[in-house]
């Protein structure tokens, strides 16, 4: 005989009998096999009916149901249940085998009192045994046996060798297979009380496993013609309950339990699995008890693995493998999986005994399941659904109570209060029966990370494209939960990533406008605001149809929408605040992108005019760091683009001109939009060179066209004007400076307006330069601020001598402006300045340095007028010449001017001054001009020599006209200064100009010279006198 193991008590043995049509290995009753078997128990009886589904005749009973007989009578007033037992009170004991039902008890409304909720008893709920009453309890299926009960050695080892031979050989037979699975079930009840058999268990779980795999691999997938998958699951079943668990461990045995479950959920329904099985001899009554069966078995597995989980590693397990089943878009599948886990938590409920660690995590992904469940549009799957929900809020308040702290548990009794309310309003009927009640129920005692799993699993629920009310359920659902419990949530980034991704599954607009308004919920929520915004913009740009829908549809509170664009407005400013770098953020293109289509959707209207200003600045700053640049030359975060190419089109300057035009035609801005297309504004926004000439025409339209929208504008840019990098400066300065044209301007203390532009005039950049001097300009025509111009006065005159022309030109107009006010030192000054300009290169410089010089003469004060005579005098050859410049702006100025000049000295210049006639058409003219200034002029050499600086002059006309003056003018000259000094030098310089290669040139200087040279030749009126009058003495009277 065997070892036997002592001193181990009472042990379960298995439910297994043996008494069946095929052979079994050792064929022989449990009398005969085991000494002093006791009788067989009720569950063994079961067990044994389980197996004679060969004998069960024609018309068999229909398929099991797994409902209360008391819940039945509730749902259909007694007559279903009446008429269904009617006919199998006829039926003779054979007939009605296959008819055996688990009763599964369900709270009717009269079961308030068994949800255990009373607070008094919250502690028996752990420390004692469940109070539920079932009408059957699996551990009346156990039956204990003694150390007489042991089968006799030869029998065991008689059963090892035989299954050692299968472990070598093939099953090829339906006989063989059967015989190997009770073999191996016999064996496993003897398992408690024999060590060498449970060496031999252990030894070869491996083995076991493995020939189990191929059996149920072998089994057909769509159909059921044997009872060997059937006792693949009774031999599971054994072993579980010997504590050898062949489908938890290791990755084969894993695998098995996947093959197991999806060989069970896979099968066709019944109705067509009799079908295809009426070609059978046997005939469907057989096919129908078969598959009934197989299925109870299999539940029966499945709770097998239950009955002593303390930490509910196992229910983890089975939870898993059903999950893809319980979401299965078959009906039958769902059905079945659904039958089978209310089977599995009905089991768990009763014989709970939870132990720390739990390893079950997944509570709100099971609740949710459930919930979804109980909506089912299939009746049948909702009804035991709502079954297994019944026992599933047991497990859940034990489990509360056994995980929460302590300290918590005060919390836990105000929860359960709560729940025991709600149930108290609501009857347990219409409780079960309503997935939005069960979902407020399980809410109270959900944490945080569960109320995620829920949510999580509720949105998978939209993928289920088959069963339009389930998306309509679970769109509800998320509704419901996250208006009361939005607040718990941490998960929130996985939440909106699965909303992302599910949208474009979601067809039905209600359901769409749901899922897009839990969105907005949560965006709306200070607390995740920053989080939900900062996933949504790390997508591709630009956003697809979907995401696009998203961003426009937002609906949210009013106080909440100016928090939204806020947020979006800080993510692109954050970039803007930082030194250039060498690609740009990809955020600022994604915030970019989602104001334009938040300003496209329009439902943040009155948030888009709270902060026009900072959206309308941040924008155009946006396109000033978006000129010329490609999305490769933005820091794209890997992996975004995986899935997609990025379109050579799509440029960050795109999206920031976009936004920029929605937000003036949202914000009714239409004057000013009509403006920048008429004049090219956006094409000059989008030019390196000529951005800021786009931003001042934007921001005088503005201030035309919508004064009230300008003057928070310039009040914005104050503080902002110090901020962000070098881009960020130079677009706020532009529109700070058009809008100094403002009377608001006026309003400005002087430290953010006069002081901050004369920091700008010794700025490096230009630019700066340019824009202090236009503020400047502005400001002069506010009379209040031109005495605080005044010390800015040496600063501007000093900008005359800069190279950009502009700046030049603004200080002149500036100064024209202020010339009236200044003193003599400064007019005086500038003269000399201005003069210095006569002949620049830049038509407009030497135009206006003219026209200021003109001014200044006009200017000076009677007192003065000696100071600057010798200045005036000099400034009448040149002025004189450049009436003769070919631009005809220069030579028109040149003689006004010189007209300004003549009647400050109370000189009448000769009409031919002002012909604007070439000098060398009507030399007579010139010659008139030269005997008028040959009169009116002293040191007449002086100016000759002045004349002949012109003759390096780079324009023609000037030369020309340089040259004839100094011919003609030479007539004039005073004889003893010329004496004095010669003529050579007048000569040279005209020889120089004989080789000019133009004819017209080279006449007028030939011409010169020889007029020269015979004012040289000839003696001095003096002279000849005195020579006529002593020839005259030596003649004879």
């Amino acid at each position: 005989m065997p070892q036997c193991r002592r001193g181990r008590g009472p042990r379960l043995a298995g439910s297994r009998v043996t008494n069946t049509s095929l052979p079994r290995a050792l064929a022989q009753s449990p009398r005969h096999a085991v000494r002093g078997a006791p009788a067989s128990s009720h569950a063994q009886h079961l067990t044994r009916r389980r197996h004679s589904s060969e004998q069960v005749q024609e018309g068999s009973a229909p398929l099991a149901d797994f409902r209360s007989e008391k819940w039945l009578r509730e749902r259909a007033g007694g007559d279903a249940w009446n008429s269904r037992q009617a006919p199998r009170a006829e039926m003779p004991s054979r007939d009605r085998i296959c008819s055996w039902e688990v009763v599964v008890p369900y709270a009717s409304d009269s079961d308030s009192g068994s949800l255990d909720l009373q607070l008094s008893n919250l502690e028996d709920i752990i420390k004692g045994p469940s109070s539920l009453e079932f009408t059957e309890s699996l551990t009346d299926r156990f039956r204990y046996l003694t150390h007489d009960d042991a089968f006799s050695e030869a029998n065991v080892e008689n059963l090892i060798e035989s299954i050692q031979e299968f472990f070598h050989g093939e099953l090829k037979s339906e006989h063989e297979k059967l015989t190997y699975l009770r073999s191996l079930s016999s064996l496993s009840r003897i398992l408690p009380y024999d060590e060498t058999t449970e060496s031999f268990i252990h030894g070869h779980i491996a083995d076991i496993v493995h020939i189990l795999y191929i059996l149920v691999e072998e089994e057909h997938l769509h159909s059921l013609f044997s009872p060997v998958r059937q006792e693949v699951f009774v031999t599971i079943t054994d072993l579980s309950y010997q504590d050898v668990h062949l489908l938890f461990g290791s990755e084969d045995r894993l695998d098995l339990f996947s093959l197991i479950t999806k060989s069970i959920i896979t099968l066709p329904s019944e109705k067509t699995l009799t079908q295809l099985q009426q070609i059978k001899p046997s005939g469907s009554c057989k096919s129908e008890c078969l598959y009934r069966q197989t299925f109870q078995v299999f539940s029966e597995m499945l709770q097998s693995l239950v009955v002593k989980d303390p930490h509910l590693e196992n229910f983890d397990i089975i939870l898993k493998h059903m999950d893809p089943w319980l979401q299965s878009i078959k009906d039958h599948e769902r059905e079945r999986a659904t039958a089978s886990i209310a089977q599995v938590l009905k089991c768990l409920c009763m014989h709970l005994s939870l132990k720390l660690p739990l390893r079950f995590q997944r509570l709100g992904h099971l609740v949710a399941l459930m919930v979804l469940l109980c909506g089912d549009p299939l009746k049948e799957v909702a009804e035991k659904a709502a079954e297994g929900t019944h026992y599933l809020l047991h497990i859940t308040l034990r489990l509360k109570y056994i995980t929460e702290d302590k300290k918590n548990r005060p919390i836990l009794r105000g929860a359960m209060k709560n729940c025991q309310e709600l149930l108290e309003f609501y009857s347990i009927k219409q409780f079960y029966t309503c997935p939005f009640k069960i979902a407020k129920i399980f809410e109270v005692f959900l944490d945080s990370n569960e109320l995620c799993q829920f949510v999580l699993t509720i949105l998978d629920g939209l993928k289920n494209l088959e069963h339009s009310c389930t998306q309509q359920l679970a769109g509800e659902l998320l509704m419901s939960l996250v208006e009361n419990v939005e607040f718990r949530f941490e998960k929130v980034p996985e939440i909106v990533g699965v909303i992302c991704a599910q949208l474009s599954m979601i067809s039905q607009p209600s359901v769409r406008q749901q899922v897009i308004t839990i969105v907005s919920l949560l965006i709306s929520r200070p607390k995740y605001t920053d989080i939900v915004i900062s996933y949504l913009l790390y997508h591709p740009v630009p956003y697809d149809r979907n995401l696009a829908e998203m961003w426009r549809t937002l609906k949210v509170e009013v106080p909440s929408t100016t928090g939204i664009l806020s947020r979006l407005l800080r993510k692109l400013q954050t970039c803007h605040n930082e030194p250039t770098q060498e690609k740009m953020a990809y955020v600022a293109v994604a915030a970019t992108d989602a104001l334009y289509e938040v300003f496209m959707g329009n439902e943040l209207q009155e948030a888009m005019f709270q902060l026009f200003p900072q959206l309308l600045m941040t924008l155009l700053i946006q396109i000033h760091h978006s000129i010329d640049l490609t999305m490769s030359e933005v820091a794209i975060p890997p992996g975004l683009y995986t899935e997609q190419e990025m379109s050579s089109k799509v440029t960050p300057l795109c999206f920031a001109i976009q936004a920029t035009k929605t937000l003036l035609l949202r914000t009714l801005c239409l004057q000013e939009f009509n403006i920048m297309e008429k004049n090219e504004g956006w094409t000059l926004l989008a030019e390196k060179d000529c951005h800021l000439q786009g931003v001042s025409l934007l921001a005088n339209a503005l201030l035309k066209r919508n004064h009230v929208l300008a003057h928070k504008i310039l009040y914005l840019l104050v503080p902002l004007l110090n901020r962000g990098n070098a881009k960020h400066k130079l677009t706020s300065a532009g529109f700070f400076v058009e809008l100094l044209q403002s009377p608001v301007a006026r309003r400005l203390p002087s430290i953010y307006s006069i002081a901050r532009l004369k920091d700008w005039l010794h700025h490096g950049n230009n630019i700066f330069k340019i824009l202090a001097l236009t503020g400047l300009y502005y400001i002069i025509r506010h009379q209040k601020m031109r005495e605080d111009i005044q010390s800015l006065l040496p600063c501007i005159l000093d900008l005359l001598c800069e190279s950009d022309e502009k700046i030049v030109l603004l200080a002149i107009q500036i100064l024209l402006l202020l010339v009236r006010t200044m003193d003599f030192s400064t007019l005086a000054a500038m003269m000399r300045k201005t003069f210095s300009l006569f002949g620049d290169v830049r038509p407009n410089v030497h135009c206006f340095s003219m026209t200021l010089f003109g001014a200044s003469v006009k200017s000076v004060k009677y007192a003065n007028k000696k100071g600057i005579k010798n200045q005036v005098l000099d400034s009448l050859l040149p002025l004189l010449l450049y009436s003769q410049d070919e631009n005809d702006a220069v030579a028109e100025e040149s003689r006004r001017i010189l007209t300004i000049c003549a009647q400050f000295l109370k000189w009448k210049l000769p009409q031919q001054v002002h012909c604007k006639d070439p000098w060398y058409i009507s030399p007579s003219e010139v010659e008139t001009i030269c005997k008028f200034f040959g009169k009116k002029c002293q040191e007449k050499v002086n100016i000759l020599a002045q004349a002949l600086t012109f003759f390096k002059n780079a324009k023609l006309p000037i030369r020309r006209a340089a040259v004839l003056f100094v011919g003609i003018f030479s007539k004039y000259l005073d004889r003893n200064e010329l004496k004095t000094k010669g003529t050579e030098w007048i000569e040279d310089d005209l020889r120089h100009l004989l080789y000019d290669p133009e004819p017209s040139m080279h006449m007028v200087v030939s011409q010169a010279l020889l007029q020269i040279q015979k004012v040289g030749a000839e003696p001095e009126p003096e002279q000849t006198v005195w020579g006529l009058r002593k020839l005259m003495c030596c003649l004879p009277t």
